[in-house]
């Protein structure tokens, strides 16, 4: 008997739409990473020079940016507001996912509540923007602890529409198993429930430290007066009205970008289940 091969077909439409794909994402890497490496008198007009590798890779443009930027105390105060924003987020949202996805097939409060919280997707910043500036001045919380708040009420809607379509994969059987066994509510969540939604947990930390850390507009407002700055704060001052210092701008860049990448090489695998799980009911 002959052996036969199959042949496998190339789907082109999608192979030339993946590879369009991947240069819009790498073309912008390798643009930050050769410009970063790059001394100002390497920068000319033409698009061969600002696309030509160094001549020199020197380290020079990210050590007078993290001078130039006052890179650990900015970067501090990111990680402090990053890390307290996605941890209170899991905590917070997670329970109101589970309390909505528990009790909305039930009572139509929860639902109307589920609804209400989701809608916040669709209210843009800019609306929000000069009452919030307002109230956080009139009770104090202009400052660090304020946008951290901002932060977690911003990102309720997404982050609980991805947790209560979670939770609709797990069975209400286990959680009537443990009651029966004597467990409260309040143990079963926390012992049970909990932990079984470690992928999706890692799903809304990556999403939320994202948002968080590679946000301007929100600490720019609200703490403006305080003299507090996070990294994407601190870059502006590579912007003037005379120009943008290029080369200590895409250092400072490719510096802000590596924790936060670093973070999400880690979590990768978890956003991938929770992702998959959460799309399947």
């Amino acid at each position: 008997m002959k052996n036969t091969k199959i042949k496998e077909k190339v789907n082109w439409p999608v192979t030339i739409l993946l590879l369009i794909g991947l240069i819009t994402v790498l073309f912008p890497l390798y643009m930050t990473v050769v410009i970063a490496f790059k001394q100002p008198s390497e920068m000319t007009n033409s698009i061969a020079g600002i696309l030509s590798l160094p001549k020199h890779w020197s380290f020079s443009n990210f050590a007078q940016a993290i001078k130039v930027t006052d890179f650990w105390h900015s970067l501090l105060n990111s990680i402090l507001i990053t890390g307290i924003t996605m941890v209170i987020s899991i905590v917070i949202h997670s329970l109101i996912g589970y309390a909505i996805s528990r009790n909305m097939q039930r009572k139509k409060s929860y639902r109307f509540v589920y609804y209400y919280i989701v809608s916040g997707m669709f209210v843009p910043f800019a609306i929000l923007m000069m009452p919030l500036v307002k109230q956080t001045a009139e009770l104090h919380i202009d400052n660090m602890i304020g946008v951290i708040i901002l932060y977690v009420v911003f990102y309720m809607p997404m982050n609980v529409l991805l947790y209560t379509g979670y939770l609709k994969n797990i069975p209400i059987a286990l959680e009537e198993a443990a009651r029966v066994d004597g467990a409260t509510t309040w143990q079963t969540y926390w012992k049970i429930v909990f932990p079984m939604m470690s992928p999706m947990h890692a799903t809304v930390a990556v999403l939320t430290a994202l948002g968080t850390w590679n946000d301007v507009m929100t600490p720019l407002v609200i703490m403006s007066g305080s003299g507090m700055t996070t990294l994407p704060l601190a870059q502006m001052t590579f912007q003037t009205q005379f120009g943008t210092n290029y080369n200590l701008a895409f250092a400072s860049y490719l510096l802000a970008l590596l924790p936060i990448l670093i973070f999400y090489i880690f979590a990768q695998k978890k956003i991938i289940g929770g992702v998959v799980n959460g799309a399947v009911k």
